[in-house]
This record gives C-alpha cells, sequence and structure tokens, in this order.
C-alpha cells in the first residue's frame, strides 16, 4: 500500500461516483473492510458444505452453458476452474480505458464482500493485490451480450492466473512479465473463483459510469454554451424565471440556473413574446436530460453494491440467480441516450437560428458588414453531422431478441455496447458545444457585446483559440482547440466556481482534484 494516498474501503454497499473516479485515476487506494471478508468467508463455507454434502453447484463443480450438466470430480476441479478463464479470455478489438478496468476490478470486489458469491478470499486478495500494484489487464471491448460480461471479465480473469496481457507503468506486456515484475503471482483458481471471476457485470458497470460522469461533466458544459447562444441572441429570460416557478423539480433547477447565470451583465434582449422553442424550452429540454443522466447515475451507483452472480449464497445455501441481467442499468442508460438526443437537437437548432442571422440584425453567415466573406455558413453543416451522429445511436437495442447457448441463455441487455454508443454521443455533443461556443462568440463581437460571469467564460476560452472572423479561414483545428480547453479540468474548476450545480457536481463528482471521498454508502 502506498503510504499517504488516500484510501477508500470496500464494504459490499453501493460505491459512489467519487469512489469510481478516485480508484479509476489512482488518486486512491481500494481496500477490502473487515467485515466483507468475514462475510466473504462465511459465503465460501457455505459454498464447501455443498460440495461436502454431494451437491452440485453450477459453475463449480459442474460445467457452465450448455454443459451445465456436466458433472467433474475432485481431481477435474482445478484443471476445469483454470481453463474457465482462459475459455472466456475471447474479447476482440480496442481495450478499455485502464480506469474502466480499474473500476472492474473494484465492482467485483466490493460484490463480493457481500458474502453472497462463494468465491474464496485469496481471490478477493488477488484483485486488490492488481490494485495496488497497478498491473492492469488488457481488457478488449468486444465480446459481451450484456449477461454477464464472460468475454469481458474472462480477460481479467485469465491474467490473473498468468495468461492475456496487463499494462504496467504504461507498458503493456504479457501477463506473467506483469505479474513477476509487480512482485505477484499467479492465482490458482479454486472451485467457484472461475466463475466468479468471469460471471458478473463488472466492466459494463465501470465503463457506464465512467460514461455517465463524462456525459454530466459535458452537459455542465453545453449548459453554460446553450446560454451563451441564446445571449447572443438576445433570448428573453422570461421563460426561465418562469420554469424557476412554474416546472417540474428538474426544469425549475436550470430554469432558475439559467436565470441567475444570465443576471451578472446587462442581457441584449431581442424580444420577450414567443422566442424560438430552442430557446424558450431551454429549461424544459436540458432540465430532462440532467434528470435522465442523473436517474440512470443512481442506478448505476446501486448495482455496484448488487450480487450479479450466479449461483449465490442465501441463508446458507446456494440458490440459481437470475440476477446476470443487468437491465436496470441498461434501460436507464438508453433513456438517457434518448434525452441526449434532444440536447443534440436542441443545440443544432441554436446553431442553425444563430448562423443565420435571425436575431438581432445579425449578418448572415456572421460576416461582418463590408466584409467579403464566406463566413459560418458551411460549418453548420458540421452541427448537422454531429446532431445526426448523436441520432444514429437513439434506437434502443437491449429489447433484440437472440438465444445462445441452446436456448439456456435467451435474455440479453448488450450493456457494454449501449455504453459504447452513449459515449460517441458524449463526444459529439462535446463538438457541438465547442461549435456553439464559436458562433455565439463571433455573434457578440458582431453586435459589441461584453459579456460577464459564465457568458463571459465562453467568450473567452473561444478566443483564446479563435480570432474574430473577417476573412474565411480553416475552422477545423480551432473547434477541436475549443472543445479540449471547455472540458478541461481548469474550465470545469471556473465553470463550478461562478455558477455551482451542487447536486450534479458532488454527485458526479466534477470537482477536479478532489482528494477527500464521501462515504460509499
Amino acid at each position: 500500500m502506498d503510504v499517504g494516498v488516500p484510501v477508500v474501503t470496500l464494504n459490499g454497499r453501493a460505491m459512489s461516483f467519487a469512489a469510481m473516479a478516485g480508484i479509476g485515476s489512482r488518486a486512491v487506494q481500494a481496500v477490502a473492510c473487515p467485515d466483507g471478508l468475514a462475510r466473504c468467508r462465511a459465503g465460501r463455507a457455505a459454498l464447501e458444505r455443498a460440495m461436502a454434502a454431494g451437491i452440485d453447484v453450477y459453475g463449480a463443480t459442474t460445467g457452465v452453458g450448455a454443459m451445465k450438466d456436466v458433472h467433474f470430480e475432485d481431481d477435474e476441479l482445478a484443471r476445469f476452474n483454470a481453463g474457465l478463464v482462459r475459455a472466456h479470455h475471447f474479447g476482440t478489438g480496442e481495450p478499455f480505458p485502464l480506469s474502466v478496468v480499474r473500476n472492474a476490478m473494484a465492482i467485483r470486489v466490493n460484490t463480493a464482500l457481500t458474502g453472497r458469491v462463494g468465491c474464496t478470499t485469496e481471490l478477493v486478495s488477488a484483485y486488490l493485490g492488481l490494485l495496488t500494484a497497478d498491473v492492469v489487464p488488457v481488457v478488449r471491448r468486444t465480446g459481451s451480450i450484456g449477461c454477464a460480461d464472460i468475454g469481458l471479465m474472462g480477460q481479467i480473469g485469465a491474467m490473473l492466473s498468468g495468461y492475456g496481457e496487463a499494462v504496467l507503468r504504461g507498458q503493456r506486456m504479457p501477463a506473467m512479465a506483469a505479474l513477476q515484475a509487480a512482485g505477484l503471482k499467479p492465482v490458482r483458481m479454486e472451485p467457484k473463483d472461475g466463475l466468479a471471476s468471469v460471471s458478473v457485470n463488472a466492466v459494463g458497470f465501470a465503463a457506464a459510469g465512467e460514461a455517465l460522469r463524462k456525459a454530466a461533466s459535458s452537459l455542465r458544459v453545453l449548459l453554460a454554451t446553450s446560454l451563451a447562444s441564446a445571449g447572443a441572441m438576445g433570448a428573453s429570460r422570461d421563460p426561465w424565471k418562469a420554469a424557476a416557478h412554474v416546472g417540474t423539480e428538474r426544469e425549475a433547477a436550470i430554469g432558475a440556473w439559467l436565470f441567475d447565470a444570465s443576471d451578472d451583465w446587462a442581457w441584449p434582449a431581442d424580444t420577450h413574446i414567443q422566442d424560438p422553442l430552442s430557446l424558450r424550452m431551454m429549461s424544459q429540454i436540458l432540465g430532462v436530460v440532467l434528470g435522465a443522466v442523473s436517474a440512470a447515475g443512481r442506478t448505476l451507483c446501486e448495482a455496484t453494491g448488487r450480487v450479479d452472480d450466479n449461483p449465490v449464497v442465501v441463508e446458507g445455501m446456494m440458490l440459481t440467480s437470475g440476477g446476470s441481467l443487468p437491465l436496470d442499468v441498461t434501460v436507464s442508460l438508453e433513456t438517457a441516450s434518448i434525452a441526449m438526443a434532444h440536447a443534440a437537437r436542441n443545440s443544432f437548432n441554436r446553431c442553425v437560428i444563430i448562423g443565420n442571422g435571425m436575431r438581432r440584425g445579425l449578418p448572415i453567415n456572421l460576416v461582418p458588414p463590408g466584409t467579403v466573406a464566406t463566413g459560418f455558413g458551411p460549418v453548420i453543416k458540421l452541427a448537422g453531422d454531429l446532431y445526426m451522429r448523436v441520432m444514429s445511436m437513439v434506437q434502443p437495442i437491449s429489447p433484440q431478441s437472440m438465444v445462445v447457448a441452446a436456448g439456456i441463455e435467451d435474455e440479453a441487455a448488450f450493456l457494454p455496447l449501449v455504453v459504447e454508443r452513449f459515449e460517441r454521443q458524449v463526444e459529439a455533443i462535446r463538438r457541438l458545444s465547442a461549435l456553439e461556443a464559436l458562433l455565439a462568440a463571433q455573434a457578440m463581437d458582431l453586435m459589441a457585446d461584453r459579456p460577464k460571469g459564465v457568458v463571459g467564460l465562453v467568450r473567452e476560452l473561444v478566443r483564446s483559440h479563435a480570432d474574430f472572423y473577417e476573412e474565411d479561414r480553416p475552422l477545423s483545428s480551432e473547434v477541436e482547440a475549443i472543445e479540449a480547453t471547455l472540458g478541461s479540468d481548469e474550465t470545469m474548476e471556473r465553470l463550478m466556481a461562478l455558477a455551482p450545480m451542487p447536486d450534479m457536481d458532488d454527485f458526479f463528482a466534477l470537482h477536479p482534484g478532489f482528494t477527500k471521498l464521501p462515504p460509499l454508502a
């Protein structure tokens, strides 16, 4: 254990976003609570009693899936459990970020500490050993239908036993070499340890947690850039104040935020009657989006303390469980995905309106009067492309029908794929926000606005990368640079200081450089 590094204690209860952010970034060290280890030992004793009584236990003394009725004798168990993790190392494609894999291991440890898994404490210690030494298994993304991440978790289990690959101190290398360099030994998988290493949704949960946290950060930026373009177009602030009094709880909060965050400069109102819906209904749209992302976040946190193994230990008995289907997390994320499309359309609409010069007498394509230039007209097509990228990821895929393992497995949630599609939406919205900010800055400078507060921050950041547009020039690198700056920790810190949203900022642990973690439960 590294002296001086804060510790987060895993206890079998729901993990917070702060805990996951800390573990994923190695800002904290994960340890197991003594009570959780005691529960784990008790669960293991229940499994061993069942085996001693000659009771077949799925995945411990029998095969898995279509081979569930194949019984293994005592002298075959070691070979079966060792082979089980290797057989489930079939993921392909690009690997997950190291932060996701670290959190997947932490979630596996956390749910094992409920005592309902039946694995050994040695397996728990092995996962914690990897985390402490920062030996991170290489987990390729493609290989799970979202009903236990067997092809993903199998890559971690295989690495524990000396197979596959790992990253140690930034270097990708064979698993055995990484273990030896870190002073660790390969794990001998005992009965049920092999199954416990592969048949859970910890990778999907970890990836969902990281995606939702990035979504929350991106939506905080979108709020700011939306406010900037609304100000540049002279939108009425009245609907935001109205929403603060008559909207739903979330709409009211967003309406109040928009109204308060625009209260520190002379707002250039162009009209007070029936603004376009993209301006007038920002509170309603963004309120629903933030609400959906927050709801998905709460569902995800609950899942990190829930046992999704099969079988499970209940009242000292090994019982078959259906907990391996993460449908609640999947559907909540798909709901958030639909909401994100509304956010993207709202932003796209504002880009079109501001670029067309439809407000405050702004010139077409935001070209300064007397200037020979094409201006920002062509770049609106980028806004359309980004919006459709978000839209193309909306169709729910969890209800799709498929049957595997001889009909034994006939339900799937596709959580890792849902997460991947959601990540693409977040990326597109981040770039769309940057483009909207660029357009807003040009419009404000055309009208000689001098914004302060949140809008002033947006304009300042845009102008740090893009000069006032007077002559046609390439915009690709400017949009990308603005996107990177808007998404930086420094910008988030400044934004939260200017216009805090405690329910979002604290829940999703958006504060950069935090060191003190809230309780896990």
